[in-house]
């Protein structure tokens, strides 16, 4: 019962914020306007003010609204947010940039996992793991390569993965395999001979390398990602509220002498 209770409530704050950053995307709520009141959002969605307040602070920690400090928060102008579906998947995240997404397989194997690999996805030296490599376009543009690795339970079903299927990570979803929270690590770097090929750049290019650890809610992990972005198609805005954290370190790392 407690589980189920838990469940609910997480459906009604991720629904309430929802509807909020909707509001705000389709230019129903401008920048100045305060937010719906709580207990508007409460009547509107039968619910307590826990789920509401929860919504509204994970907009706050998007930078969409201001902090509020005892009045109601105001839409600010912020640059639009991803959705969590976008920032896990490379074809949502295109589709949401209206850009047509393709790939190129290079590489769908079942392989002993390496130490790294062990500890990544939380399992034992040697246990098997389906390892996926492709170049992934847009709008027939060549923009990243992508490498997935899955643990062999959840990987075995894209063994026979086609150019064009079904994008992964809804198949998990129609699977029963749910990622509820992730992890990432961005850097820039430079193009090596190989990637430059595949990318269409030259080599020494910038491009940007981001891993990615993905969980269920259980914080069972469940796929490791490392894909190589192009530098020149990547752009990265954020927008931040005074007294409100947001789930980003920016750290800048120096050679030691």
């Amino acid at each position: 019962m407690r589980a189920w209770r838990i469940a609910i409530a997480r459906q009604q704050h991720e629904e309430i914020a929802r509807y909020l950053r909707d509001l705000i995307h389709d230019g129903v709520l401008v920048p100045g306007d305060p937010l719906p009141s709580e207990a508007e959002l409460c009547e509107k969605f039968d619910t307590s003010r826990g789920p509401v307040r929860q919504a509204v602070a994970a907009l706050r920690g998007d930078g969409l609204i201001s902090s509020g400090r005892g009045r109601r928060s105001l839409v600010l102008e912020a640059p639009k947010v991803n959705s969590f579906d976008a920032l896990i998947s490379t074809t949502s995240l295109l589709q949401e940039a209206n850009q047509e997404a393709g790939d190129k397989i290079l590489r769908v194997a079942r392989e002993p996992a390496t130490p790294t690999i062990a500890e990544l996805l939380n399992l034992e030296i040697n246990d098997p793991v389906v390892e996926i490599v492709r170049v992934r376009t847009a709008n027939e543009t060549p923009v990243l390569i992508e490498r997935l690795v899955f643990p062999f339970k959840i990987g075995e079903r894209f063994l026979t993965l086609e150019p064009g299927a079904e994008a992964l990570h809804d198949q998990l979803f129609d699977g029963g395999v749910v990622i509820d929270n992730a992890s990432r690590t961005a850097q820039v770097s430079t193009a090596t001979a190989h990637q430059a090929e595949l990318l269409g750049i030259a080599e020494g290019e910038p491009v940007w390398k981001l891993e990615m650890r993905a969980f269920t809610f259980q914080g069972e992990p469940v796929e490791y990602a490392e894909n190589i972005y192009r530098g020149d198609v990547v752009k990265v805005e954020l927008s931040s509220v005074r007294g409100a954290s947001i789930p980003l370190k920016f750290e800048i790392t120096a050679a030691h002498e």
